[in-house]
């Protein structure tokens, strides 16, 4: 780029920025009135003197209770974020950036306190920013070592990172199976100089961020960036020239009246003096920018950064970026603009109001708990008594003078029992307006009175909705910062990583990693309370339950290992427990394969009932036909010795005739027997 490019680009920039700053400087009067409703100023209703000065904390309530759901279904799963493959082969990688995402890099770059600093300004400013970087440390350990034979100092100082700083030798004599021996010892004192990067989130504070006023996001911005405040020796450590950083002139301060401790210090040193100008504090612009630099007719992503002012000697860096690394959070959306709606543009009027009745309230209640007196001029003896009254002092009348004329009090008349209801009125407003509530805090709305289970469960639904709808605006918010956290990780991760997760020692290396893979942000459970979230998860495990039962679990279409050991899991979170390894043993892909082979070899119990079923049928069936083949034998064996018998009888009985008639018979007849009588 050539020096004039140079100029024009960076005249280009600053008006940039002047557009960006003087678009922070009209939002920031909404932000200083928030941020002062929430701590309880409030310069706009000023209390009369000598009268009531209590101020309603609406704002700073009404984020008190939403905020530990938001937090609490956002950061209290054991998985923040999931990320999903897109293309064939990015399964394994997938799950293993999920597990190092979630355990080792999202917790060492202080995510906890950026996610929780930004929903927090998003609750009470509108937006809430996170940015992410890749910080690059350099560290310096000095130690001494005592004691070492040679073998042991070459092993110490053998790396190149080490510097001996003292050393001393001495002899000692030591016991050796030759008898004593003398041996040469060392005592060295060392330096060791390491440098090493990690991945760091932060929120951004509002008056430091900057963005263009006809952005309605990050992504559609022109410029983005921040301004902050760095010392000269911070701006060295990160590697600039120091003769070039001393050249830039001071931050200039907005504040017209300086302390007497910087007073008396600056009064003290020379503002040239090396240690102080090291101290001293140099404004730093950190900025992206979408600019045609090379002239092709497309503008490029280039990150610039400046140092005490926005000229071209001011230019640090400049170089083409691929990500703009802020993200921009809100709970509630406002269509077709950048800034979200916050708890306080709906509680701020609220408040107001509030406060000017509970103050008339309590001084209302002042005057009938201190009435004024009416004293007739020249009738009391001591008006002392009556101007500075003490329990058991008399009040003297003068001789003659009417006791009940002398000494009155004006009457104030009670109204304060009336600005109750409109109290509650203002009350019913707020929940209408935010829906935050009991409720949406987690609590459940019959936890502190009576109240019936279909008013309770209505209240509660009414509440959570609403809470629920705020954390997944969130949510998709934070998906920026996860896909910027693993191409932070991909980029700067230059070899393979072992780490101790869950109990086992894994190596992740990011490098194969694909940095467009899809994210997931989990918001499945605690937005409503412990109770109603427990109570899904064991609905979801009786469905669960059924269909095991109905299809087995060997290619079950709709229940799969890991269904039950995420029901189960997520069933622990609901009960307020963080880690569900604790009570429960997710199943290795080798056992589930094991398994389900185990399974698949096992026969069908169905089959196995038929089965049973119709060897029990045919045993039955040759157990009848054996009795009726039984039955048909004895019937024919019974008559057949029917017949023997009948035949038997009748031979007898042929034979008993015979033998009478051959004893009855008559010799002439015999004779004449077959012949005619006459």
């Amino acid at each position: 780029m050539a020096a004039m490019q140079k100029q024009q680009v960076a005249a280009q920039v600053s008006q940039l920025v002047k557009d960006c700053e003087n678009y922070r400087d009209e939002l920031s009067v909404d932000r200083i009135k928030a941020m002062e409703y929430y701590d309880g100023i409030m310069k706009d209703t000023p209390a009369d003197p000598n009268r009531s000065k209590v101020v309603s904390r609406d704002v700073r309530s009404a984020i008190k209770k939403v905020l530990p759901s938001l937090i609490r279904t956002i950061l209290g799963n054991d998985k923040v974020v999931e990320y999903q493959p897109v293309n064939e082969g990015d399964e394994a990688a997938a799950e293993q950036a999920t597990d190092y995402i979630n355990y080792v890099v999202f917790p060492e770059s202080d995510g906890y306190d950026a996610v929780q600093d930004a929903a927090h300004d998003a609750l009470k400013l509108r937006n809430g920013i996170i940015r992410w970087w890749y910080d690059k440390k350099r560290k310096v350990q000095v130690s001494k070592h005592t004691g070492l034979d040679e073998q042991a100092l070459v092993q110490l100082v053998a790396d190149d990172d080490v510097e001996v700083l003292e050393q001393e030798a001495y002899e000692e004599q030591i016991d050796t199976p030759q008898g004593p021996q003398p041996v040469t010892l060392y005592n060295v004192k060392i330096r060791r100089v390491s440098e090493y990067g990690c991945t760091k989130l932060a929120a951004v504070p509002l008056e430091e961020f900057l963005i263009h006023p006809d952005a309605i996001s990050i992504d559609d911005s022109p410029i983005t960036g921040m301004k902050t405040r760095l010392r000269r020796s911070d701006l060295v450590e990160m590697g600039y020239d120091r003769e070039r950083v001393d050249s830039f002139p001071a931050s200039g301060s907005d504040i017209e009246e300086e302390t007497e401790e910087f007073t008396r210090r600056r009064d003290a040193f020379d503002e040239n003096d090396s240690i102080v100008k090291a101290l001293q504090e140099v404004d730093y612009y950190e900025l992206y920018v979408k600019i045609d630099a090379d002239d092709d007719g497309i503008a490029e992503l280039r990150r610039m950064c400046f140092a005490g002012g926005l000229a071209e000697v001011n230019l640090l860096d400049d170089e083409e970026w691929d990500e703009v690394p802020f993200a921009d959070l809100i709970v509630e959306r406002r269509p077709h603009q950048r800034e979200g709606n916050s708890v306080t543009d709906d509680m701020a009027e609220i408040q107001r109001v509030k406060t000017v009745l509970m103050r008339q309230t309590l001084d209302n209640l002042y005057w009938q708990n201190n009435q004024q007196p009416i004293v007739q001029e020249g009738t009391i003896a001591n008006p002392e008594a009556v101007l500075n009254p003490k329990f058991g002092q008399p009040i003297r009348v003068n001789q003659g003078i009417d006791v009940r004329g002398a000494i009155g009090f004006s009457e104030v008349p009670m109204v304060a029992d009336r600005s109750f209801a409109m109290l509650s009125y203002l009350d019913q407003e707020a929940t209408d307006r935010t829906g935050i509530s009991d409720a949406s805090s987690g609590m459940a709305p019959d936890a502190l009175q009576n109240m019936t289970a279909k008013a309770s469960s209505m209240i509660e639904a009414a509440g959570i909705g609403q809470t629920e709808l705020m954390v997944r605006t969130f949510a998709q918010g934070l998906k920026r910062v996860f896909q910027g956290l693993l191409r932070l990780v991909i980029k700067h991760q230059d070899k393979p990583r072992t780490v101790r997760l869950k109990n086992q020692w894994v190596a992740f290396d990011p490098r194969q990693w694909n940095a467009d893979m899809d994210v997931t942000v989990n918001t499945g459970l605690g937005a409503g309370t412990r109770e109603r979230d427990m109570m899904m998860m064991q609905v979801v495990g009786q469905q669960q339950e059924k269909l095991l039962a109905a299809y087995g679990p060997v290619n079950n279409p709709y229940v799969s290992a890991e269904n039950i050991w995420n029901s189960v899991s997520r069933g622990v979170e609901a009960a307020g427990l963080r880690t569900p390894d604790l009570y429960f043993t997710k199943p290795t892909p080798e056992q589930i394969e094991q398994l389900q082979k185990a399974q698949a070899n096992k026969p069908d119990p169905e089959m196995e009932k038929v089965k049973i079923k119709a060897q029990l049928d045919a045993q039955l069936q040759r157990e009848k036909m054996q009795q009726e083949a039984q039955l048909e034998t004895q019937r024919i064996t019974q008559e057949m010795a029917l017949k023997r018998y009948q035949i038997e009888q009748e031979i007898q009985l042929k034979r008993q005739t015979s033998a009478m008639q051959m004893l009855t018979r008559d010799p002439v007849s015999s004779v004449n027997i077959g012949g005619d009588p006459g």
